[in-house]
């Protein structure tokens, strides 16, 4: 009658940090893409978009170094709020959950950081876009 007094099971910590599965097929897809896209990189140095699905794409063949790095850089040439923000955001806070299990205080702080800027730029963005 009173489920509020129950106990809700909380999720395991690996269920939360678990990156989408995919098929052996599909990952050679994806580093099939990240080949093509870092064989004419030189072309795009000034394109957010290139870096936006370059970064992606590292997110999803699991290299979230690499994909922080082209997703930071693609906000730096132009502030949006899409799926690469997300995605960065998403892997921050991964970040950030990690160090919280090492009880790591320094990059817990760091990645808290991060995240502000985040935040920020979502302020910029949603306040040029009303400006329009």
């Amino acid at each position: 009658m009173f489920k509020f007094l129950k106990k809700i099971p909380k999720p395991s910590p690996e269920s939360q940090t678990a990156l989408p599965k995919y098929s052996e097929e599909e990952l050679e897809k994806f580093k099939q893409e990240l080949e093509d896209l870092l064989q004419v990189k030189e072309e795009h140095l000034d394109d957010a978009q290139y870096f936006e699905k370059l970064g992606l794409l590292y997110a999803q063949v699991s290299q979230e170094e690499e994909a922080i790095k082209n997703l930071e850089k693609s906000l730096s040439i132009k502030l949006s709020m899409g799926d690469g923000y997300k995605k960065l955001m998403s892997l921050y806070n991964q970040k950030r959950r990690e160090a919280a299990r090492s009880h790591d205080d320094e990059l817990i702080e760091y990645y808290m950081g991060k995240m502000d800027d985040m935040r920020n730029i979502a302020k910029k963005v949603t306040l040029t876009a009303k400006e329009d």
